[in-house]
């Protein structure tokens, strides 16, 4: 019995220590997955004020359409990490189980008064059969995303994107809401 016990505590602390990192570890991909995150909503940012200076907003619309998708290209090469978007109410990338639940999760601490700054998590997980650090931090609805996901959308705008989403369902959004998340894989293996 004591000889079974003993095996079985060898087998738990071995399968434990695959899906554990160290505390400071957390902390540096923490940091390090918040500043990709800033870097791909700045560079996203950037791209989307000039094409509406460019060309309004069906211009912006092939930003997220096609340079959005490029910038998290660019930044996982860079990396070597899994970056993109998601949503609850997507135009394209739906959440997987993990971001939709931290996604509901923000949804809630937002409610209760917590700040943007506050609505990011991390945790280290089984991803497709792999221990990975997952780390999903909430995108705010700023005045100018409500020309694309706000609530009156002109209708040349909503043929648009109609073509490039026939199942958006991203509309609706006041400013201040959680538009999505960028959402980063690290694996650990």
């Amino acid at each position: 019995m004591k000889h079974s016990l003993v095996v079985l505590l060898i087998i738990f602390v071995s399968a434990c220590g695959k899906n554990t990192i160290s505390y400071q570890e957390i902390g540096e991909r923490t940091h390090q997955s918040k500043e990709v995150a800033k870097k791909f909503g700045m560079q996203l940012k950037a791209k989307l004020q000039a094409a509406m200076k460019e060309g309004g907003p069906i211009n912006a619309i092939s930003v997220c359409n096609e340079q959005a998708p490029l910038i998290a290209k660019q930044l996982s090469d860079e990396t070597g990490w899994d970056i993109h978007r998601t949503s609850l109410k997507p135009r394209a990338t739906q959440p997987d189980v993990w971001e939709k639940s931290m996604l509901e999760d923000f949804e809630k601490k937002l409610s209760k008064g917590d700040s943007f700054d506050m609505l990011f998590a991390q945790d280290v997980v089984k991803h497709n059969d792999k221990a990975s650090f997952r780390f999903i931090k909430a995108i705010e609805t700023e005045k100018v995303c409500l020309v694309c996901h706000g609530e009156n959308i002109a209708d040349p705008i909503k043929t648009k994107i109609s073509e490039l989403y026939p199942n958006d369902v991203a509309t609706g959004f006041k400013e201040g809401d959680i538009r999505g998340a960028f959402s980063i894989i690290q694996p650990l293996e």
